[in-house]
This record gives structure tokens, sequence and C-alpha cells, in this order.
């Protein structure tokens, strides 16, 4: 990492007031300057770290000769453009001359890349899970290559990592992909799982493939980063980078990843029913099931913007059923009041409540992730008991919906579309540029390259401290869940 000391002063004016023997308030202001010193700039890979100088030949950025437009100045980025991690300080605290912010190099096209693009083979790979945005992203990472670097050899990988080795790859250009952005799903199948590193790495240098697209979640992550170690390793000179990809939004670092917004949108549908069913039943309570494996980001999101949802539970908040402050206590003085309740839960939460046998908690999907159990149906089954246990013969109606694939498989709305576009742009101006090991994406509303293994050992987690959540609570007024 390279420390760059950059300080900035700022005037700040506090008011304050003094009463003077006419009784006017008259108000004075006091000025204070900070500084913020040093600035750590996170070190970005280049293929110059382990390429030879020799072998490695820049030339003026094709942007340059563009027969539509003309770049001009401050077009192209420079080596000192830097996004700033953390943009929020309290001045009424000190700040220690060891004090650090982190700084990320600034996404965008360089005035010199480090390939030729006649001599390009670009690969796009998309692994794991459905999402939203996934062929448009693919969409946009031909077309953008194509019109604004003039690469030709442009492949799609099938069926995730193993596609590397297991079959051909399919040639791609802008009249095949035109319409992709318009379909759910990725047109290049998907997978978990298949991952051989050695055989991956053999697939990528026997197929010459000297660019590397993959788009993916936290676990494809953490095996872009085994393959471009081995890259470097073997000294290839092939630059590879990660788009981010996850409808949990659990990536960290970055503001959020692509396909969360389309989810959040998707799930007001299911809330919406949710709610229909249970405001047409005697006593009845709409249960929606909505992703979130580890993070509860779309079910907190989806609760604000619904306002119908009574309560919202979350994997980073433990909650209990029975006994005072219990979650059976509150629907129930719900159900009093209104006859009808929503409970939205994201898929991770309650999970060590869940009764399972040995084998199920020994149980790991393809991607090595522990086998998670329906809560929603359990829960559901907690409450059928639990209603007939202390309220024989009242009607009780619960109504669970699930629309996990539902909001996985659909087409990205119009922010996400804007949003995958502004990220394969990015990720190829930095590949194109030489760097290698990297995941675009905004920070602060600023597109920044961040180092791969940065990123996939990062984690976006819901504060519960935080006001976001405090939003949630005033929406619902769900319980804290806090055993007294």
């Amino acid at each position: 990492m390279a420390a760059v000391s950059h300080t900035e002063a700022t005037n700040l004016t506090t008011p304050s007031s003094n009463n003077n023997n006419d009784g006017d308030d008259t108000t004075t202001t006091t000025t204070t300057t900070f500084s913020i010193s040093p600035v750590t700039l996170q070190k970005l890979p280049h293929l110059k770290d382990y390429i030879p100088q020799q072998d490695l030949k820049s030339q003026p950025n094709p942007l340059e000769y563009s027969p539509f437009y003309h770049p001009s100045k401050g077009f192209y980025i420079s080596h000192s453009d830097v996004v700033l991690r953390h943009i929020v300080f309290d001045l009424s605290e000190s700040f220690p001359s060891s004090a650090s912010s982190i700084a990320y190099h600034r996404a965008g096209p360089r005035d010199r890349i480090f390939f030729d693009p006649s001599q390009t083979r670009a690969a796009i790979v998309t692994c794991g899970g459905l999402c939203p945005g996934l062929n448009t992203v693919i969409r946009e990472l031909v077309v953008a290559l194509w019109d604004l670097y003039g690469v030709r050899q442009i492949f799609g990988v099938k069926a995730g990592y193993r596609g590397f080795y297991s079959s051909e790859p399919v040639e791609l250009n802008p009249k095949l992909v035109h319409s992709w952005h318009n379909r759910g799903g990725t047109v290049l199948e998907t997978s978990r799982g298949g991952f051989d590193l050695q055989k991956i790495v053999d697939g990528i240098q026997d197929r010459q493939f000297n660019q590397v697209y993959i788009i993916g979640g936290d676990g494809t992550m953490r095996g872009a980063v085994n393959i471009f170690d081995e890259i470097r390793r073997r000294k290839l000179n092939v630059s590879i980078t990660c788009i981010p990809k996850t409808v949990d939004n659990d990536v960290g670092i970055i503001d959020r990843s692509f396909g969360f917004q389309t989810a959040v949108e998707m799930a007001q549908q299911a809330i919406s029913a949710a709610y229909v069913e249970a405001e047409s039943a005697v006593n009845g309570i709409g249960l929606v099931k909505l992703m979130g494996r580890s993070t509860g980001h779309i079910a907190l999101h989806a609760t604000l913007s619904s306002r119908d949802v009574d309560c919202c539970l979350i994997p980073e908040m433990e909650f209990y059923l029975e006994g005072k402050g219990g979650l059976f206590e509150f629907l129930e003085q719900r159900l009093k009041e209104n006859s009808h309740a929503v409970l939205v839960v994201a898929e991770g939460a309650g999970q060590d409540m869940i009764p399972r046998t040995d084998a199920q908690k020994e149980e790991r999907d393809e991607s090595g992730n522990p086998v998670f159990l329906d809560v929603g149906g359990w829960l559901k089954s907690e409450l059928t008991k639990w209603w007939a246990r202390n309220h024989q013969n009242e009607l009780l109606t619960v109504k669970y919906i699930d629309p996990t694939y539902m909001i996985r498989a659909v087409p990205a709305n119009a922010t996400d579309r804007l949003y995958c576009t502004l990220l394969a742009h990015s990720a190829i101006h930095g590949v194109m540029a030489g760097y290698t090991g990297f995941v675009p994406g905004p920070i602060n509303g600023i597109y920044a390259y961040i180092p791969l293994e940065e990123v996939a050992q990062s984690k976006n987690e819901v504060d519960t401290k935080d006001h976001k959540w405090a939003w949630v609570r005033s929406v619902t007024n769900q319980p804290d869940f806090m055993k007294v």
C-alpha cells in the first residue's frame, strides 16, 4: 500500500447565542479547522508487477481515435485520481496523526492501454445463482469491447467455472447479444461448484484468453482470487476481473451489488399479495420469505418501501417465539388491533432455531455453503401450532409466499440496467489499462477499482445499531426481541 499524505482544511461555523441588555439574541460563530491525514492508497495489481517490462507494450487508447467523439480534457483518469472509502467523520473527535483514510484508484479509461485489441481474446463467464442483470452485463461487455476498443475475439464460457475445461466457448458479437438485456437469467448458463483450479487455468492458457471477465458473488470471487494467484504464479499475460453479482447485496466495500434494486422492487409484489391475503381472512397472517442467507438487505429495504409489513426478521438479528416480548405475543396484539398481520423473513433468519438431524447439520451445497432449512415453512407450522394451543375454536389463516425464484429470474429494471452498463465499462477500462485481480464498483457513488482479495474477504451485513434498522423499527413498531 502506498501512503499518500494529503491535508484538507475546512471552515465550519458553529452558532452560539448571547443575550444582551436589550433582549436581542446575537449569534456569533466560531471557525474550526480540521485535517485528515494521511490517505492510504490501496495497491491495485497490474500486469507490470510480474510480467517483464520488455514483454509488455503499451499504446495510446483507441478512444483517442473514435469517429464518434473526441475525448475532452480530463476524460482520461490519471494514476492520482482516487476514491475515499470513508467520507463521514465526527468532527467532535480528535484526528490523531496516525489515523488514515483508505482510498482506491478511480475507475475509468486511461490514456494508454496494455492490450493490442487485434490480439485480444476475451472470455466472459457467469457463475453461481441467477440474478437480475446478468445478461445485461454480458451484453455490455461484448458491445463495449467491440465498439470502444475494437476487440473482435470475444467468447462466452458456458456453465460457470467448469465451462473452462468441459465445453467449447461460444463466440459473441454485438448482433448476437443485441436483445439479451431484455431477458432474465443468463444465456451463457451458470452452475455452482465445478471449481478445479488447474483445469480452469489450463483452459484459459490453452485457449489463449488474455482477458477474463468473471461475473459472480462472494463464492465466485473467492475462486477468482485463486485463479488470479495461479495466473500470477505462472506469469501469464492475462488480466482477470470479477464483476460483483449477488441478489442479497452481501458483497462488501461497494455501495451495492447489481440486481439488488430489481429484487427489492419484485419483492413488493409478494408483500402486496401477502397483505391482500391476510386482510381478506379472519385473523389472517401473510408470511413472505425473501432471499438473504447471511444478510437481510432485501427484507429490510422491501419492508421500508412497502409500509404493509408488521414485522421483519433478518439473519443479523436474533428473535424468539414464546414469552413476553416474543414474536407470538407481538402478532397476537396485532391481530387484536387489525385482525391481520404481514410478516417478512429473510431465508437465513432463525436457522439456529429450526430442529435438524445430524445429517442436515453437515449438509453442504455445490458451493460449499451450509444447506438452509425452510424458515418460512417452519414459521408457518409454529404459528399454526401456537394458535391451536392458545386459541382453540378460533380461526387463523397463514398464507406463505416464497417468491425466491420469481425474483431471481426476472430481467433487470432500469436502475440496475444502468448500473450493469457502468460496471461493465469500468471493468473493461481497467483491464485494457493492464490492471488485474480487481473488482469494479461504486464507493460513495464514485466508481473505483478494488483489489479482488479485499472484496472477497469482506461482507456487507446489516448493522442493527445503525439508523436504517431504526427506520425499520419505526415503520413496523416490532419488538427488539431483547430478553430482560
